[in-house]
């Protein structure tokens, strides 16, 4: 596992609260790029994790959510042991973040069911996702498809998926279903409309005790797209900041 840390100096304070950041599927610690000066001026200590397959972690061609899961509870064992903790998971990193069972104080689930059916071929979804990898190293091609991409944005996604591996990203669907309760007081923060999260899934979060919060028009990933609500979104982790 790898991930983006502050220096040792500064590993030896006593940081107030840790911030871990969880992306999202062909994504890397690099996606919170202008969220993680907001949190480090907020007074966090940052943690955001390359998920196993993805920027500079290892590949695993066995990985399972589970696992992916596991492998963030070890970092966060070596980094912020018995600190508190605010996490933010977004799409897959969510589902990853959900499997984790962190004592987190604030949880944040980003446009994420926290479920996805398996039994995949493991050949065709990795051609698919090479076929996909592919196409998202051209940043040309990401700010076409994203017009609310500003040109670092589609550097930083470019890179990601040049550092995507998609023989350990289609391992994940290729066992059993994934279907995971989501932590009580969690945040649920959905794009609406959200091609993932459905009216039923608004209202079983709901029932679990989740607050269930929806940006009108934002796309799935919505810090790029809607980044003042998202910030806005989450006051518990955010206060009063604004987008500068």
């Amino acid at each position: 596992m790898d991930w983006s840390d502050v220096s040792e100096c500064d590993r030896r304070r006593r940081w107030e609260k840790t911030a871990v950041l969880l992306h999202g599927m062909m994504g890397s610690a690099e996606s919170w790029w202008r969220v993680i000066p907001l949190l480090v001026g907020n007074g966090y200590r940052v943690i955001a994790v390359d998920l196993p397959g993805h920027g500079l972690s290892p590949r695993d061609s066995h990985l399972t959510v589970a696992s992916a899961a596991a492998s963030v509870v070890e970092t966060l064992d070596h980094l912020a042991p018995h600190l508190p903790i605010h996490a933010i998971g977004h799409s897959y990193g969510a589902t990853v973040l959900a499997a984790a069972g962190l004592d987190a104080d604030v949880t944040v689930y980003l446009d994420s069911p926290l479920s996805f059916p398996g039994g995949g071929d493991p050949m065709r979804l990795a051609a698919r996702y090479a076929s996909d990898r592919q196409q998202r190293q051209d940043p040309v091609w990401l700010r076409s498809s994203r017009p609310f991409y500003t040109t670092r944005d589609a550097e930083v996604e470019a890179r990601a998926a040049t550092r995507f591996d998609p023989v350990t990203d289609a391992s994940i669907s290729c066992g059993g279903d994934v279907e995971l309760i989501p932590k009580r007081g969690s945040i649920l923060v959905h794009a609406d409309p959200s091609n993932w999260v459905t009216d039923e899934h608004r209202r079983k979060f709901a029932e679990q005790g989740v607050s269930v919060r929806s940006i009108p028009g934002a796309a799935h990933s919505i810090w790029y797209s809607h980044f003042a609500e998202f910030i806005a979104s989450i006051p518990e982790m955010f206060g009063v900041l604004t987008q500068p």
